[in-house]
């Protein structure tokens, strides 16, 4: 595991294990790891920014090679050799967490080459391991989230007239989440002149890549939790849960080429079909253990 504060003396290491049915002669058995950052631009904003496509550039943030074995013979049977990376960056950029998005990912990977002389194809197998980063000492303070909607709170509306009347009220236990814990609160239906069909918690994801001429931000959604199924009973907490999936959410991350921040949206749904919406900003965090 990969902590900030103490990136000098953190390292990650293992055992390559080679298992063969016969002896082979090798030239040397190398290691490489490596960290990137790749990013991409959605169709919407392919050709907007000529800068763009300097700033999308994949972000290299580690690169390490490491010989774990000088030529010479592998055995038949199982051969086991140990190894040991240092995580220290030479650039100013530190690790970030593992993160598979749809226009930003940040991966991790570890290769293995077995190099067999001319005559023979090297051997490769690589493999990718997670980096937990962006530890903070003390947890943040954690405001809960109060709520009421109704159809004079709804934004983009023009004509409240047309809307059903309706009233839901609770809370989010908290705005700034601990990255490794639920996502807690509770809904409460006080009252609604149509009956209700559904209500959802859905996890988005706001990934933003470009530079300082321009950006380009998309929001795409993680996953969607219902909650709540039918015409539920009027005035009764209704609680919210919802895990954090791990590699699809990481530390909120800012940075001068891209950021990941996170949003709840709180969708309740109709008898027919009609959509309300509120959304909830939130900021994730892993503490130190």
């Amino acid at each position: 595991i990969y902590k900030q504060a103490v990136v000098s003396t953190q390292s990650t290491g293992g055992s390559l294990i080679i298992n063969s049915k016969a002896e082979f002669s090798h030239s040397g058995i190398f290691l490489k790891l490596d960290g990137v950052v790749t990013m991409q631009l959605s169709s919407k904003s392919v050709g907007l920014f000529e800068a763009f496509y300097n700033s999308v550039k994949p972000i290299q943030l580690i690169s390490i090679n490491l010989e774990v074995s000088k030529s010479g013979k592998v055995q038949s049977g199982i051969t086991t050799i140990p190894f040991e990376f240092p995580l220290t960056t030479k650039s100013t950029r530190p690790l970030y967490d593992t993160y598979h998005g749809v226009f930003v990912s940040i991966q991790y990977t570890l290769k293995a080459e077995i190099r067999r002389g001319y005559l023979s194809k090297p051997i490769f197998k690589q493999l990718e391991f997670v980096v937990a980063a962006g530890k903070v000492p003390k947890a943040p303070d954690q405001p809960e989230i109060p709520f009421l909607i109704t159809p004079e709170s709804l934004e983009n509306i023009t004509h409240t007239r047309t809307v059903p009347k309706f009233r839901f009220s609770g809370k989010l236990d908290r705005a700034v989440c601990d990255i490794e814990k639920p996502l807690a609160g509770h809904i409460v239906l006080e009252s609604s002149a149509k009956p209700i069909k559904s209500i959802e918690i859905q996890l988005v994801r706001v990934e933003t890549c470009g530079c300082a001429e321009g950006y380009a931000k998309d929001a795409t959604e993680i996953q969607n939790v219902q909650i709540a199924d039918g015409d539920i009973i009027r005035n009764v907490p209704i609680p919210i849960h919802m895990v954090f999936p791990k590699l699809f959410t990481c530390v909120t991350t800012a940075t001068n080429n891209f950021k990941i921040e996170f949003e709840v949206n709180l969708v309740i749904v109709l008898e027919d079909d009609h959509l309300i919406t509120e959304n909830f900003p939130i900021k994730l965090y892993r503490p130190e253990d």
